[in-house]
């Protein structure tokens, strides 16, 4: 018997800064994102992600002299490609279609009263072109994405005035679109500014005055406010809207038995999931508070904001998975507590090319620690399989190993399910190929579609069906019960 749900929501999931390109269109304003160049893996020698932007990259990028590539500003060119790529997903049967809205293609600068018209109208365009489908759009309301103004004026997510400035703009994503968007998740992994506070959070570390560590936690704070302030109007104006959060779910196993190594791994746990915590219990745990006062973690806490996270929690979780990490407790093993890339090896789980352990059986324990945690609807909003594919003469490209890596991780879900696990859907990361976000380069290729541009942005941008689209299309219409 089939467990999944007759209501299960399959899809796939893109971000706007990725996706959609015209970043000169609709009156559209400069992200940060837009000033993250790509740099060849042979300049990278210390394997640093691109997303880790230095002084001398960023102050190069502002010049902006047209000797550097910015991949994310062309994006996959959805912009001028969207009824065709929302044609691509009906035909595979997608039920739901993650994206999420550019800040800057609204209120180019963040600054702004009054929003851009011709932003508003290419949403509500993009959005009756999904429901021509009968397909429903899952929109993340800010994926990593802040007006460069608010970078160069505040340094981003550091400064609270961010706080009022999101919620201007979320009010008018509700307002504007309640009627047409039922699913919402406010921030994109929001534990991003422990990666990175430039990615996560539009701010430069070199231009604050707290530590790295600090900084992060302290972009965190102001999105937790933000997000419960657009949740306390979202319920308010639109009760029928359904408002989630989403963190990068970093499932850590101890290296050892040692409980040494057992006790450095129930902290990556607690705060990996202290979004959790707040978001949806409405408060920062005891054991984080403590952490953040022994670690030193110097955070300016917003006055009442208690009573602003108390009064306004989420109505569903959101998690991407992508791996697995095990943690030490050994001062030659020990990693900074809460990073979302660690450097010791799993034995027992193999690797992609980039390195990312391969860890299906992971889903199963984590939607099951999460659930039993919570009690409450969990989304898998991005999972996915990176690879360099090859598109053949014939315009086929051959990725039986995504299709491997997808199947082995819809059969964990099911388990999950079999298990007790309220789930509500499944959304693959990069459904149509577009930029990586950890190293802004094309051959990292999540989708079923291919795009025909490399790195540099060179090619025709025609779209190219794989043989995971045609898989994946049967496993939409068979509700996940059809994995061959």
């Amino acid at each position: 018997m089939n467990v999944f749900p007759s209501t299960f929501l399959w899809g796939g999931a893109t971000s706007s800064a990725q996706f959609e390109g015209g970043y000169n269109l609709h009156g559209r304003g400069l992200s940060h994102l837009d000033f993250i160049d790509f740099v060849p893996k042979d300049e990278r020698p210390d394997g640093r992600m691109t997303m880790e932007i230095t002084q001398g990259r960023f102050e190069n990028a502002r010049k902006d002299d047209g000797a550097m590539n910015f991949p994310y500003r062309r994006g996959s060119e959805f912009v001028s490609h969207y009824k065709e790529d929302i044609a691509l997903l009906a035909e595979m049967g997608f039920k739901t279609f993650r994206m999420s809205i550019s800040w800057t293609r609204l209120f180019p600068t963040g600054k702004e009263e009054r929003p851009n018209p011709e932003g508003i109208q290419f949403y509500h365009d993009v959005f009756a072109e999904c429901h021509k489908y009968g397909i429903e759009p899952l929109v993340t309301m800010i994926h990593h994405e802040v007006p460069i103004a608010l970078t160069d004026e505040y340094n981003g997510w550091e400064s609270p005035e961010l706080i009022d400035l999101f919620v201007k703009f979320s009010r008018t994503l509700i307002d504007e679109y309640k009627d047409e968007v039922t699913y919402w998740i406010t921030f994109n992994e929001i534990n991003m500014a422990l990666c990175s506070p430039y990615m996560g959070g539009g701010s430069l570390v070199y231009r604050s005055k707290k530590d790295r560590l600090s900084l992060a936690h302290q972009i965190m704070h102001h999105q937790f406010l933000a997000s419960a302030k657009t949740i306390a109007y979202a319920h308010d104006v639109a009760p029928q809207c359904k408002i989630g959060c989403m963190i990068a779910r970093l499932e850590c196993y101890p290296y050892t038995c040692k409980p040494t190594d057992v006790a450095v791994t129930v902290l990556e746990d607690q705060l990996n999931l202290n979004p959790y915590d707040v978001m949806a219990r409405g408060a920062y745990s005891k054991r984080v508070l403590r952490y953040f006062n022994e670690a030193g973690i110097d955070i300016d806490f917003v006055d009442g904001y208690e009573d602003i996270l108390r009064s306004s929690t989420v109505d569903f979780l959101a998690f991407s998975y992508y791996m697995t990490y095990v943690v030490s407790g050994d001062e030659d093993k020990r990693e900074n507590p809460g990073d979302l890339i660690k450097n010791l090896r799993n034995p027992y789980i193999k690797t992609n090319d980039w390195g990312w352990g391969i860890d299906p059986e992971g889903l199963r324990i984590t939607l099951n620690r999460i659930y039993d945690r919570y009690q409450m609807p969990i989304f898998i909003v991005e999972n996915g399989l990176g690879a360099a594919d090859t598109l053949e003469s014939d315009g086929t490209v051959h990725d039986a190993y995504r299709i491997d890596y997808l199947r082995e991780h819809i059969r964990a879900m099911r388990e999950a399910v079999a298990d007790g696990v309220d789930l509500m859907g499944y959304t693959t990361w990069g459904c149509i190929d577009l930029p990586s976000a950890s190293l802004a380069e094309m051959v990292k290729r999540y989708g079923f579609v291919y795009v025909d541009a490399d790195d540099y942005g060179n090619g025709t941008y025609d779209r190219y069906r794989k043989d995971s689209f045609y898989w994946y299309k049967k496993v939409i219409a068979s509700n996940g019960e059809d994995l061959d």
